[in-house]
Formats: structure tokens, sequence, C-alpha cells
């Protein structure tokens, strides 16, 4: 069953790490400084950093007013260490680029590869994605990104998945019409539970006309450390664009 939080929101259960090994010093001041001031509204670090994000306090979050100027809001599903949602940040300065990732370590890796790059345009949530996706207004997310996801491979576990029908609900919503989701994996059976999850909603459809479209990357995909391993152990990775309708 679902409750609700003080707030109005849903309590959900947090699968997989929170936290990996412990943060080095300068890991652990960006944590508790630069953190702040990136996290969209509603989402700054409670007192006990060791605790998920606070849930959000303004819904919906006012994108104008985080990313003035910009021409679109693109959004990254569980940004491992970001280092795909940097790249996108530099390559399309243009575009706010808002992310959520509940592990820690690798919030804290995006934020010191931040003042290297210069990106400027990024909101950082270290939090579940489904609680981000609460506070975004109806059809303000021009482009989605999940990639690499947890595949939860015991077929107990599948529930657990992003591709669901929660989110879908969810991401269709947020999502305007002629947005893209993008979905990166390197585990066949995620690949056949996000086309049977999503060919189900009428709400996306699929864009694939041929073999090349889901076994090429997209022209402006930055390899990831999660791919480059997929790709030493002998995985082959897939690349599934789906349109909102």
């Amino acid at each position: 069953m679902m409750v609700e939080t003080r707030n109005g929101g849903p309590r959900r259960n947090l699968y997989g790490r929170r936290r990996g090994r412990k943060l080095r010093d300068g890991q652990a001041r960006l944590m508790e400084t630069r953190l702040a001031a990136l996290a969209p509204p509603g989402f700054g670090r409670g007192r006990n950093p060791e605790h998920p994000a606070e849930r959000p306090a303004e819904r919906p979050i006012n994108l104008a007013a985080l990313f003035p100027g910009k021409r679109a809001v693109w959004l990254e599903i569980g940004f491992g260490a970001g280092e795909h949602m940097l790249a996108q940040a530099v390559a399309n300065p243009d575009v706010g680029m808002i992310g959520a990732e509940p592990y820690i370590n690798g919030v804290a890796s995006l934020l010191s590869a931040l003042d290297r790059a210069g990106a400027t345009n990024l909101s950082i949530a270290d939090a579940d994605a489904r609680d981000l996706m609460d506070a975004l207004p109806d059809g303000s997310i021009g482009r989605v990104f999940l990639n690499y996801p947890d595949p939860w491979p015991k077929a107990r576990h599948h529930k657990r998945r992003f591709v669901n029908p929660e989110n879908l609900d969810q991401l269709a919503r947020v999502m305007t019409p002629g947005a893209d989701l993008r979905i990166a994996t390197d585990i066949g059976d995620y690949v056949r539970h996000s086309l049977e999850k999503m060919r189900a909603d009428p709400r996306f459809e699929w864009l694939a006309e041929g073999p090349r479209d889901w076994r090429v990357p997209w022209p402006d995909w930055p390899s990831t450390r999660y791919e480059a391993k997929a790709l030493r152990e002998g995985r082959r990775a897939h690349y599934l664009t789906f349109r909102r309708v």
C-alpha cells in the first residue's frame, strides 16, 4: 500500500543502494555546499546527509524560473555518475538539464566534474526520479533519458523495473507531445520488457524502422562507464527510442 507524506506525495520504497564507499573530503564538501545551489526547489538536502532528499515543497516546480531563457528542459532518470547528463548539458547550452540520482556517490562524481566542464544549465536532485516527476509540470519535458537502468533480473523483482505502467503514466504526463524517450540497456530481457510495456501503451510510439535503429547509438551519444563495462564483458548495447504521441 502507498501512503502519503506530510507534503502530500507518495512515500515509496527506494530500491538499490543509497551510498557506497565513504566520500572523499572534497566530495563530501561539495555534497553539503554545491548540491544545495543546484537542487530543484524542495529537493535540498535534509539535516541528515544519510537520508534521501526532502520531499518536494513546491508543486509543480517552476521550470522557467529554474532555467531562465532555455528553449526546453530535458530529464535524465538515474544519471549514475553523470557522464551522459554532463555531456548533454555541455553540447546543448540552450537546454535545461534536470536529473535525479539517489546514489550519493554518483551525485558526488557529477559535482566533482561539473566545474571542469563549465556547464551551468544543470539541476540535480539526489532523489528518486519518481519523486522528481511528481513535482514536474504537465507537458514540461522535451526529452527523457533512461540509461542502463537496474535490470532487476529476478522475475519477482520485475515490478521494480522503471519501465512499468505507473512510471509510464508519469512520463506521459510530464512529456510534451513529440518528445522522445531514449532507453539504453545491455540486458536483452530488459529490451523485451521495455518493448512489451511501451508498445502496449498508445501514448508512446517506437520509432525503429530496422535493426540499425536499436543497434547503433544516437549521433550525440557519449559512451558511459556502464556501457564500457558491458562491452568489455561481451554484452551488446541496445538503443531504443520512443516518441510521446
